[in-house]
């Protein structure tokens, strides 16, 4: 079998084509990415992989039995059509099944839903595809927290809109296992599954960043106002929105839902413990 991966420069397309790598039963794996040459270091073939450029995906797919569609990070209007590319591509070329990395979210009522709902669309098109097809949808990764500890320091505390909900994070290794799963085998095909470990609450994010970290943090809640503006003073106009509808879905406990991880994956999700365990020293 032959599986195809897409955007495999960025950082989960990369992650499942790693563990494919590592795991392999004996199928070619092929990485698709916009810049091939930014995808050199995996060790496999590269073909381009322009969401954007129809016929080249239809000329990258060939000989493909089963290709992973990454979401897109476009803006969500232009991300359906760039998923309907790879879709129709994956058609013509004479392949025979899709997997697609969706996403949990509020799916109205918050500056994120826009996005959340594009990933909808991609879900129904790739349902309508007439392709055998599994789609994931995944829970919010934590390694930019992760990522933001410095940050987190300085300010001594973790500030944002959540409250007291909790969030259903992963990590992309552990979705990257999932995923792996869901291209191998068939018993999950016509399916959508939540991937995701157990949710946890903003303060109990703080504990573990401190046992992780020797640091001292606490958890302040900030309004879904407050929370924006600070989000849009650092990031801009267009991401700031974004990330306080992802804050504000966790404070209405849409990420507080049962995942699916352990019945894709064949064992539990990686507990938070041993997670921020192995980021001690």
């Amino acid at each position: 079998m032959t599986i195809a991966v897409t955007a495999v420069s960025g950082q989960l397309g990369g992650a499942i084509a790693r563990n494919l790598i590592k795991t392999s039963n004996g199928e070619t794996i092929i990485g698709l990415a916009r810049t091939p040459e930014n995808a050199k270091g995996l060790g496999i073939e590269v073909r381009p992989g322009d969401y954007g450029q129809p016929e080249q995906l239809q000329a990258s797919l060939n000989g493909v039995d089963t290709v992973l569609l990454v979401s897109g990070m476009d803006a969500p209007d232009a991300r359906i059509q760039q998923h309907r590319n790879v879709i129709e591509a994956a058609k013509a070329a004479g392949v025979n099944k899709i997997v697609y990395t969706s996403i949990q979210g509020a799916e109205e009522g918050t500056a994120f839903s826009p996005v959340v709902q594009s990933n909808r669309q991609t879900e129904a098109d790739v349902r309508a595809s007439g392709l055998a097809h599994a789609i994931g949808r995944n829970g919010i990764y934590i390694e930019p927290d992760v990522d933001y500890i410095d940050s987190y320091k300085a300010k001594g505390e973790i500030a944002n809109s959540a409250g007291a909900g909790k969030c259903g994070y992963t990590t992309r290794s552990e979705l990257a296992h999932a995923y792996a799963c869901l291209l191998r085998s068939d018993i999950f095909n016509g399916q959508t599954f939540n991937l995701w470990g157990v949710p946890i609450t903003q303060t109990e994010l703080a504990g573990y960043l401190n046992s992780a970290f020797g640091a001292s943090l606490t958890y302040r809640a900030m309004t879904p106002e407050d929370f924006v503006a600070d989000r849009v003073a650092e990031l801009g106009g267009f991401i700031g929105p974004i990330i306080g509808g992802i804050y504000e879905g966790i404070r209405l406990g849409i990420y507080d839902e049962p995942s699916d991880f352990a019945e894709i994956a064949g064992r539990p999700h990686q507990s938070w413990d041993d997670y921020f365990g192995s980021l001690v020293g």
